[in-house]
């Protein structure tokens, strides 16, 4: 899995509360699970008129918001089924990070478990980053998980610290998904399946170790 320690792009802001995961990628587009080619469909009923023309009120068509790779939204991002289709759409649109007051909890897993960082502010500071990204259009802010900080690249810069779980940042931050914190104790699992195996040989020859 990708580590992540820091990141600056340009940010993207979709004022919706309540955004769930058959919006963030439609049902007909979870046929496969290649883990590839989702970024597309990303939004897609939202993004795109049903004759497939793109929608110029939808804000991620915006101009301003070409390349951005830090999502800005409201509260509940996430919500409904659970489908990690949803994180895999939106890190292959070209989205790192996500900020919003607060996440679906089987959302927030899945992120973590594909390198995609949810941060989670309060409400005045996300309502704070719309406005200054409608006041500077094509804003960066620079996502640091070492200080844990969100920073905004304004003539004065402005930051906003935000938690996280220590053993969800050592995972980030290491790159380590369910197979890497796995192998990080793969001599005690080497010296286990060896002492097993002579335990299994002993006990065909019909001896037995005692107690």
């Amino acid at each position: 899995m990708k580590s992540f320690r820091s990141h600056r792009g340009i940010l993207a802001t979709l004022d919706r509360a309540n955004v769930d995961t058959d919006q963030i990628i439609p049902k007909q587009f979870l046929k496969s699970i290649a883990r590839t080619g989702f970024g597309p469909q990303l939004f897609y009923d939202w993004r795109y008129f049903e004759n497939g023309k793109s929608n110029p009120d939808f804000s991620l068509n915006d101009p301003r918001f070409k390349n951005a790779e830090i999502l800005v939204a409201r509260n509940n991002f996430g919500c409904g089924s659970s489908r990690e289709h949803a994180v895999w759409a939106i890190r292959q649109y070209g989205f790192e990070a996500v900020i919003a007051p607060s996440f679906a909890d089987i959302f927030r897993n899945n992120s973590f478990k594909n390198a995609l960082l949810t941060i989670e502010l309060k409400e005045a500071e996300v309502g704070e980053i719309f406005q200054m990204v409608e006041r500077y259009p094509g804003l960066e802010a620079t996502v640091n998980l070492d200080e844990q900080r969100v920073t905004l690249h304004l003539p004065e810069e402005i930051s906003f610290h935000f938690a996280i779980d220590p053993a969800v940042k050592e995972r980030l931050v290491h790159g380590l998904d369910e197979i890497g914190l796995t192998l990080k104790k793969e001599k005690e699992i080497l010296a286990f399946e060896s002492s097993h195996d002579c335990q299994m040989a002993l006990a065909r020859k019909g001896f037995r170790q005692r107690p």
